[in-house]
């Protein structure tokens, strides 16, 4: 580009010097065509004179034009050395240009030549990711078959164990009937009441706070109707061989009552929120809350004071039981979706269970080795205390489980669900003995407590209707429904006395039933 430049501007040079030497050479051939006409002119020719004159003229004109010419020569080359620099100003830009882009265009290439050494090890890296790919499957696979290989030996080993749970269960049924037998024989005999202290064949008159009960009589009157709480009443139980009731509500309150008048017998404060459950350890000295505070408390009922404050839950704590074997283990349940044990001796917690599904109702077994919980997603589990691992579970409700209640020799557990349904399951095989049922009978809250009498005969559970309905175990069909309550039952207890049932409601009122 540059020397096609040079060479138009070196042609325009020739051209300018070709056309100047032009005008020089005319001008000499003029000068030399005139030269003889002033010699001519300079003779003294009179005749001839204005015939000169007229050519030296014509000639002076000529001349003129001549110079005009010469003048618009000079414009025009003034001109085109003026373009001339414009476009050499315009071809060093373009040069400019041209070095830069020549820059960029190595940048460009070194960019490129690193982006393909960039790839070239991703490549490679990829190819070995690839490659362990492949021995991750090829590992997964083998471990899938194992997997299967064990899925198929442990559904063999439930099998037998199922199987020799079945044998067990019969060979318990045999022993409950020996059991019944000897019973009969103790009664004729004159030793009923050796009898009712033998749990399972095993003789507990020595133990300290040993649950004495009597058998149970279906109620029919209401007793009394106690304003126990403002806001109302989510849990009430009795002391252990005593008609003592202990009464929880939204007040913070825990109150104790004498069912025989009515009357109001301790009041015990410390509690920083609603009371939802309520357990009392076997020799009747403690008493512990599970509160919406997400604590639990502990107060020692001869001094009426708070022992413990059990800290840990993340959320309100729905349920709570003490170990009955031992006054000094208590499991708690809380909406932080954890079952935690505690010691009342120590005063922390030994063990936590952590699961998905939020525990709305538990219990210790007779043992004090497993725990029973009631879940949100309806079913019913076992733990072992110790290590905290899921023994067995059942779908024991369509809908979230409110209750659990154990019977009195252990072997069957009651639940109750907010699909209005209360099923008896062996806790043994968890196979469900029986289910109860009622038209008019729809369970209140997620936390709403049905019962199981002292003797074992009979349900108690409340409705959001007002009314407890009663059921017999063995006919499966309501007894009794008892109608005093203007608000939904929240919750029913039975002494183990054998009487009264007492029910509470959303109100805060208690009933007390004979």
């Amino acid at each position: 580009m540059s020397n096609l430049f040079r060479s138009q501007e070196e042609l325009a040079r020739e051209a300018i010097k070709h056309a100047l030497k032009a005008l020089k050479k005319r001008h000499l051939l003029e000068e030399g065509a005139h030269a003889p006409a002033y010699i001519a002119l300079s003779r003294p020719i009179i005749s001839q004179g204005s015939e000169w004159k007229e050519k030296a003229e014509n000639l002076e004109v000529e001349l003129q034009q001549c110079y005009k010419a010469q003048s618009r020569l000079s414009e025009q080359l003034v001109v085109e050395v003026a373009e001339s620099r414009a476009l050499k100003a315009s071809l060093q830009e373009k040069e400019t240009a041209i070095a830069e882009l020549e820059k960029e265009l190595t940048q460009t290439r070194n960019e490129c030549s690193q982006l393909q050494t960039d790839l070239e090890e991703k490549i490679r890296a990829l190819e070995l990711l690839m490659i362990e790919h492949q021995e991750l499957r090829a590992q997964l696979e083998q471990v899938t078959i194992k997997a299967k290989n064990a899925e198929a030996e442990n559904k063999m080993l439930v099998d037998r164990w199922m199987l020799q749970k079945m044998q067990d269960a019969e060979r318990l049924n045999e022993a409950n009937a020996l059991y019944e037998d000897m019973i009969e024989r103790l009664r004729a005999s004159g030793l009923e009441k050796l009898a009712r202290e033998q749990v399972d064949g095993v003789v507990r008159r020595s133990e300290e706070g040993a649950e004495f009960f009597a058998e149970s009589t279906v109620p029919s009157v209401c007793k009394h109707r106690i304003n126990a709480h403002e806001g109302g009443c989510a849990s009430i139980l009795f002391k252990y061989s005593s008609g003592k009731l202990i009464s929880g509500g939204q007040d913070r309150s825990i109150k104790m009552w004498d069912t025989s008048t009515g009357s109001l017998i301790q009041n015990l404060s410390g509690c920083l929120g609603s009371v939802i459950d309520l357990a009392i350890t076997h020799d009747n000295r403690s008493i512990i809350a599970a509160s919406s505070s997400n604590n639990l408390f502990v107060w020692d009922v001869n001094s009426g004071r708070v022992r413990h404050t059990l800290t840990g839950h993340k959320d309100k704590v729905c349920a709570v039981d003490v170990s009955k074997v031992s006054s000094r283990h208590v499991v708690s349940a809380a909406y932080d979706r954890t079952i935690k044990v505690w010691d009342l001796q120590k005063g922390y917690c030994t063990n936590t269970i952590v699961f998905h599904s939020n525990c709305n109702a538990l219990c210790f077994s007779t043992d004090g080795l497993t725990i029973c919980s009631g879940h949100v997603d309806g079913n019913l589990r076992l733990w072992d205390v110790r290590t905290a691992k899921l023994l067995s579970e059942v779908a024991a409700h369509s809908l979230p489980i409110t209750s659990i209640s154990l019977s009195r020799n252990g072997n069957v557990v009651l639940t109750s669900g907010r699909d209005n349904l209360h099923n008896l399951f062996d806790i043994r095989s968890l196979e469900v003995c029986g289910t109860f049922r009622a038209t008019g009978n729809r369970v209140a809250s997620n936390w709403s407590r049905s019962c199981i009498s002292p003797d074992d005969n009979h349900i108690a559970a409340g409705s959001a209707d007002g009314s407890v309905y009663i059921w017999s175990i063995s006919k499966a069909d309501i007894v009794s429904t008892l109608k005093e309550h203007t608000a939904p039952v929240l919750s029913c207890t039975w002494s183990g006395l054998g009487k009264p049932l007492a029910s509470a409601d959303k109100n805060g009122v208690v009933c007390t039933w004979t």
